[in-house]
């Protein structure tokens, strides 16, 4: 892969990690969503727990800020379904101030971290920056497979067949965010904001999505007799270790 033109790419592309915010205090929420923004991150929210889990396993975020008292699903019911489904990404728990036992039972089922109503901003973003980097350091895997196809996650290169394969910083990050979502579909606006960002055009970033793909497809030799990216009409993409 050529370094120099992967590094200046990939600098517009890691500012932009993917964080699902999870509160029903809309003004809250909104103003959390602004201040990360701000700060150069990808977010979402949602204001109940079962549309935040419902957004925490379809989508590959890199971090969930979830409050514990949430409309129609708890957040620490939210939490026990989002490890039960196997995703290690780190979550920040919000709690009222004196909830003690809220901390302690959130901690027992999987949270990372915990922030105190009210906070201050910087302590907030200063929680999101260790936990981003400890997840990065040693949270995600070395190396994500679909049949012979690796993607090592430390040397940012790509294998298929054991034949080295050279993508652009884009395409990278393209394959390993299917890659992280293995087996499940894959939105091609969720792709789009996954790698854009918020610098993209709606209306037109998600068939620019699918020219991507087409060139990722044949860079890494995906024909129709051995199809790893798989095309689901109307939606997107999932990419699975065969087709069968």
């Amino acid at each position: 892969m050529n370094a120099c033109r992967y590094l200046l790419e990939l600098f517009s592309l890691r500012g932009r990690m993917r964080i699902l915010i999870v509160e029903d205090e809309k003004t809250l929420a909104r103003r959390i969503q602004d201040v990360l923004k701000n700060n150069g991150y990808t977010v979402d929210v949602a204001f109940d727990g079962a549309s935040g889990l419902e957004q925490a396993l379809m989508d590959g975020y890199d971090l969930v800020v979830l409050d514990i008292l949430l409309p129609k699903l708890n957040g620490i019911r939210v939490l026990q379904e989002i490890r039960a489904a196997g995703l290690t990404l780190p979550v920040l728990l919000l709690t009222a101030k004196n909830a003690v036992e809220d901390k302690v039972q959130g901690l027992d089922a999987g949270a990372d971290d915990y922030l105190t109503k009210p906070f201050a901003v910087p302590e907030l973003l200063a929680r999101i920056r260790s936990l981003l980097r400890r997840s990065i350091s040693g949270g995600k895997q070395a190396r994500l497979q679909a049949g012979d196809l690796t993607l090592d996650t430390v040397t940012h290169e790509v294998y298929r067949n054991n034949q080295l394969i050279d993508l652009t910083a884009r395409e990278y990050a393209i394959l390993e965010f299917l890659l992280y979502n293995k087996n499940r579909v894959v939105s091609r606006l969720s792709i789009a904001e996954h790698v854009w960002g918020d610098h993209f055009d709606p209306f037109s970033m998600t068939n620019f999505v699918d020219v991507h793909i087409k060139n990722l497809r044949k860079k890494i030799l995906d024909v129709p007799d051995h199809r790893i990216i798989r095309t689901v009409r109307g939606i997107g993409y999932r990419i699975k270790d065969e087709d069968k």
